[in-house]
């Protein structure tokens, strides 16, 4: 027997009680995160790492494996095949690589603002592939509009992902959003410098708003099945623009 605020309950009826307990959740339907921003921290943690790991001499090769870049180039005397020879593991892996301190750190730093906001609204899981699903979207966008020779590295895809999603959200909830209007715009200029990839920001932007559209449409309730809708049509539509980009460059 246990104790209970009624006197004593056999344990049976405690794991029956226990299983009739809706679990908390979400506005969007996820789990409630176990600690406040835990996923994103992770992934500030593991963009760390692998600029740190990228500095080295000795692990030159996760740039040059890991970048995303389009046909067959020789990159730093070592010939890549590229998206198109089959190594579509970059359109993720690329979105892990930074090409110097600063550009991680406006990455990083993007992500902290934003990462835990969302975090806290579609649960930790959700989240997570939420961002993957992002980044591999504005890779294949990468790989559909730049030159297939070009070299493309950084989280920025999935930062503005994240923008997109944000604005959608604020939007839903009829919450002021000028402030990150202008952030976006901002940023949005800036995205046409030389040596930015609007490319990756358009379709990371692109991402976070069909996944918020996802979100608001669907019925009250339903917030956990929209997310996963939300991912798959992501990854499909990416894997779609991706093959037919290789496909057109074999012609």
């Amino acid at each position: 027997m246990r104790d209970a605020s009624v006197g004593f309950q056999c344990p049976e009826c405690l794991a029956k009680g226990a299983k009739a307990v809706r679990q908390p959740r979400t506005v969007a339907g996820g789990a409630i995160p176990g600690r406040e921003g835990a996923a994103t921290m992770s992934l500030i943690g593991i963009n760390v790492v692998v600029y740190l790991l990228s500095t080295l001499p000795a692990l030159r090769e996760l740039e040059i494996y890991g970048s995303l870049i389009g046909q067959p180039v020789i990159y730093d005397g070592v010939v890549v095949e590229g998206v198109s020879g089959g190594e579509y593991w970059r359109l993720l892996t690329s979105a892990f690589l930074h090409a110097g301190f600063l550009h991680l750190a406006f990455n990083m730093l993007g992500l902290y603002f934003f990462g835990a906001f969302l975090e806290n609204i579609l649960g930790t899981a959700r989240f997570v592939a939420f961002y993957l699903a992002s980044a591999v979207f504005s890779g294949a966008v990468v790989y559909l509009l730049s030159d297939p020779r070009s070299v493309t590295v950084g989280a920025s895809g999935a930062v503005f992902a994240l923008l997109g999603l944000a604005l959608v959200m604020l939007l839903k909830a009829r919450q002021d959003v000028r402030t990150l209007v202008v952030l976006i715009a901002i940023n949005a200029v800036l995205s046409l410098r030389d040596g930015i990839s609007w490319q990756g920001h358009l379709g990371g932007f692109v991402a976070g708003v069909l996944f918020g559209l996802a979100l608001s449409v669907a019925p009250r309730g339903k917030g956990a099945i929209a997310q996963t809708i939300g991912v798959v049509l992501l990854v499909v539509l990416a894997v779609a623009i991706a093959v037919l980009r290789t496909l057109s460059l074999d012609i």
